[in-house]
This record gives C-alpha cells, sequence and structure tokens, in this order.
C-alpha cells in the first residue's frame, strides 16, 4: 500500500511538473503577462505622442495659427505693425543687427532726420 502511495505521488509530480515549470507552464506565462503589461505601457505612451502629433498636422493643414505660432516662436517672426522687444540678462551682449540685401528693383529707404532712438541697455548697480 505504501508503494503504491508513493508510486502515485511520484505519478502526480511528473504530470505536475510540465504544468509548472515546462515550455508553456505557469511560470512562462506569468512572465509573459508581465511582458505584455510593460509594452502596453509603452504603447500607450506612444499613442498618446502619435495623437499629438496627428493634432499638430491637421492644424497645420487646415488653420495658420500654428503656422503662425511656429514661425513666432521658432523664426522670431513678427506681424506687419508689430514691434519685436527682447529683453536680455545683466551682462550678455545685445545681439548686432544686420540690415536685409536690398532687392532688386527697389530703392533703398532714406531715414528720416533725427528718428533714431538711443539704444536701451539694462545697467547693473554696485552693492
Amino acid at each position: 500500500m505504501r508503494l503504491l502511495f508513493v508510486g502515485l505521488l511520484l505519478l502526480a509530480g511528473l504530470v505536475q511538473y510540465p504544468l509548472w515549470m515546462g515550455r508553456g507552464g505557469w511560470f512562462d506565462v506569468w512572465d509573459l503577462q508581465m511582458k505584455v503589461s510593460d509594452q502596453r505601457t509603452v504603447n500607450d505612451g506612444l499613442d498618446g505622442r502619435n495623437r499629438a502629433l496627428a493634432a499638430e498636422i491637421e492644424d497645420l493643414r487646415t488653420g495658420t495659427e500654428a503656422a503662425e505660432e511656429r514661425a513666432r516662436s521658432e523664426l522670431s517672426m513678427v506681424k506687419q505693425g508689430e514691434v519685436f522687444v527682447q529683453v536680455l540678462p545683466p551682462g550678455v551682449k545685445a545681439p548686432e543687427v544686420k540690415a536685409p540685401p536690398p532687392r532688386a528693383g527697389v530703392k533703398p529707404a532714406q531715414p528720416a532726420a533725427n528718428t533714431t532712438a538711443p539704444a536701451i541697455r539694462p545697467t547693473t548697480q554696485p552693492r
């Protein structure tokens, strides 16, 4: 009787081993579930980025606001009649302003007498 019990226990152990440890067993399934969960997290982040890019593309195709915003921020462009003001921190040298090249067939404008304003530079006071 004891030999039969040990034999059945050994047989049950042999049947259970592939279920737990073998290929496609519970440990493999658990590991694959963890990998799928991690990949879903990555995919959700990429999906959000893709939706944002698709919205920006659609906005660029249909409206002028996005193109205007990009021109203002990346190219420092201004509308006609606007004045661009740049405030520099103390100790930063003001950039040189170059006149645009003359266009063909257009006369250069003559500056009005005494209309230039002095350059405003930040000053530092000794402490």
